[in-house]
């Protein structure tokens, strides 16, 4: 979600920035096991025999590959670049794009570069309008809604958007090949470092060679190095896109969150473990017959189980009076969010899901990665575009700090505390906490979920979220959050050293 704290919309996994799907009509786009009873069991049938149940319906269609050809590196072609990018993915793409404009020799290397992504991807309009983007938004709704209960519902005066993953992928593709860029289909198995170059080896048996490789390959890659635990929360989704008999939603608000839990009412063991660790709806309307429906875990630790979360959304739908018809796609999601930032410098750079970029309080990372990438790109090409050729750790620094420098970091650390606070609230907490955060000004909610905000203006926000919150949401933060404030403030030291 990426939503707010904010599902899929990832991986790059959601994002929420979150992970997408082209066109409603072809495709769009989590703890411990739940155990429970025969007779639960038997009771759980009756009711979804009755009211309808998607858990038994297949997907009718899996992400496609694009029609077009690339530009493909050939094996008796010099294997030598300045830069090799490691996935496909959006800010991998960005990056090769954004590189290759410097007159900078690229070469991107996937196992299958023309192919869809997997996620849907939501992100907020304006994020897009920024970046040039807006046209690869397929659709918009002009405002968003959170349900915080059954009495309280907060309407949002901020467009929403969903990513049309073919518009944005072939416009992506399309200007990396104005600008050069080689590509090479195949599986990276293992890279190699010397002084002043590294190679990579792929599963086709090709070696490549560049001064600089850039992993954007998401988050279980293996090549991008980490000197400290990391002690991530998760935050897990499952959604499907669905043809519904009807849905109770306005078809001109997406809703960002739905954390009612009404519906849990005949359900003790969901409704028990709900109040302790909730899950909301992410709801993306298209018609009265279609909607993309999302059950998200904002964050855990440890991360809730893919069926718990499916019994929950269960659960939801079939009070809600949702009857599923067909499941066009379905997508599950699973973001590590906050933990420690990679070693910097190293010899590999990353972008994406393995460079931490993931926002540690909700999730969000499509929009944030596709900005960063002009960063990343400027400062490799004042090394690798100069007449002076500068390669190996001053490269490394370079690029690395350029996607880093010591601001972000300290605002990092501030976001994490946020994560934190979070996985110590329960249900009620949570709703206190996005009550008052969706009171604030909007300058300073838009730009926490965007990660606009300087430190400064992060403790300006911080201040003004305590004066906003109930007393017993104070209390809440007060009494059950100490032990990562001194922990902040101790990261936040040892940066400034």
């Amino acid at each position: 979600m990426g939503t707010l704290v904010g599902p899929v919309l990832s991986a790059f996994t959601t994002s929420k920035d979150r992970p997408l799907f082209p066109s409603p009509t072809a495709s769009l786009p989590s703890s411990k096991p739940h155990l429970t009873t025969s007779r639960k069991i038997h009771h759980h049938e009756i009711n979804t025999s009755r009211f309808g149940n998607f858990l038994h319906l297949k997907p009718e269609s899996k992400p496609g590959c694009l029609d077009s050809d690339l530009p493909w590196f050939n094996p008796s072609d010099r294997p030598c670049f300045d830069v090799i990018i490691i996935g496909t993915g959006p800010g991998g793409l960005q990056l090769a794009e954004q590189v290759s404009q410097y007159g900078i020799k690229v070469c991107c290397v996937d196992p299958s570069p023309l192919s869809f992504w997997p996620n849907n991807y939501g992100v907020w309009v304006d994020e897009f309008e920024s970046l040039g983007l807006v046209e690869c938004l397929d659709k918009i709704w002009p405002m968003t809604c959170v349900y915080i209960d059954d009495h309280k519902t907060k309407y949002l005066d901020r467009p929403y958007g969903r990513v049309s993953r073919k518009i944005l992928k072939t416009k992506l593709l399309e200007n990396c090949v104005s600008n050069s860029v080689k590509f090479h289909k195949a599986k990276v198995w293992q890279v190699k470092h010397e002084e002043f170059e590294s190679t990579i080896q792929c599963d086709d048996g090709s070696e490549l060679k560049a001064s600089l490789i850039v992993d954007a390959s998401g988050f279980n890659s293996s090549f991008v190095e980490y000197d400290k635990p990391r002690n991530y929360g998760y935050q897990i989704a499952h959604g499907i896109l669905a043809e519904v008999d009807s849905h109770p939603f306005d078809l001109d608000k997406m809703v960002l969150m739905d954390w009612r839990d009404s519906h849990l009412g005949n359900e003790p063991y969901f409704r028990v473990n709900n109040s302790k660790l909730a899950t909301f709806l992410y709801a993306m309307p298209f018609d009265s017959n279609l909607i993309f429906l999302e059950e998200t875990s904002p964050v855990s630790r440890p991360v809730l189980s893919y069926s718990e979360i499916k019994r929950r959304m269960e659960a939801r739908l079939r009070h809600l009076g949702i009857r599923v018809r067909r499941v066009i796609e379905d997508e599950k999601c699973l973001i590590p969010m906050g933990g420690p930032l990679p070693r910097i410098p190293q010899n590999v750079m990353a972008i994406g899901g393995i460079s931490r970029v993931v926002h540690p309080s909700t999730g969000y990372m499509v929009a944030q990665t596709m900005a960063l990438a002009p960063l990343v790109a400027e400062a490799i090409a004042e090394c690798l575009g100069s007449t002076r050729m500068i390669r190996g750790k001053p490269l490394y620094h370079k690029v690395w700090n350029g996607l880093w420098p010591i601001e972000r970091r300290l605002s990092r650390e501030f976001c994490c505390f946020g994560m934190e606070t979070l996985l110590k609230l329960d249900l009620v907490g949570t709703r206190n906490f996005f009550e008052a955060f969706f009171d604030l000004d909007p300058y300073y909610w838009h730009g926490f979920l965007s990660s606009r905000l300087s430190l400064h203006e992060l403790a300006s926000f911080s201040l003004s979220l305590f004066g906003h919150a109930s007393n017993s949401s104070r209390l809440d933060i007060m009494s059950k959050c100490p032990v990562p404030l001194v922990r902040m403030l101790g990261n936040l030291a040892l940066q400034v050293i």
